[in-house]
């Protein structure tokens, strides 16, 4: 049973920065495609970034130049990096896997079987 752990949400001003981090319980990354999805208040869970085994990544337009998501190799955390960040940001961010590879289009939660309990991202 594959476990997700998020950690490094909090509150910080627009036009700052966090980094979020997710750690698996086990050697998930080398076979898994990783996404972050964020859920803002009233809104639909959305996928924001992702990346699998081959380097290969994928962002959603709200955040491509201002997010980077990265995982160096098998047992260290996957990580993603927000900067200049906005009021919109706000929202709770989940890491999740699934297997096979990023491919075209947003990630869609229905196919990640695999969760974290997230951590709250609050831009003010």
């Amino acid at each position: 049973h594959v476990q997700l752990v998020e950690s490094g949400g909090g509150s910080v001003q627009a036009g700052g920065s966090l980094t979020l981090s997710c750690v698996g319980s086990q050697d998930i990354f080398s076979r898994y495609c990783m996404a972050w999805f964020h859920q803002g208040p009233g809104k639909e869970r959305e996928g924001v970034a992702m990346i699998d085994s081959g380097g290969r990544t994928w962002y959603s337009d709200s955040v491509k130049g201002r997010f980077t998501i990265s995982q160096d190799n098998s047992w260290t955390p996957l990580i993603l990096q927000m900067h200049n960040l906005k009021p919109e940001d706000t929202a709770i961010y989940t890491c999740a896997a699934r297997e096979g590879t990023v491919v075209a289009g947003p990630p869609l939660p229905v196919a990640f079987p695999y969760w974290g309990q997230g951590t709250q991202v609050t831009v003010s």
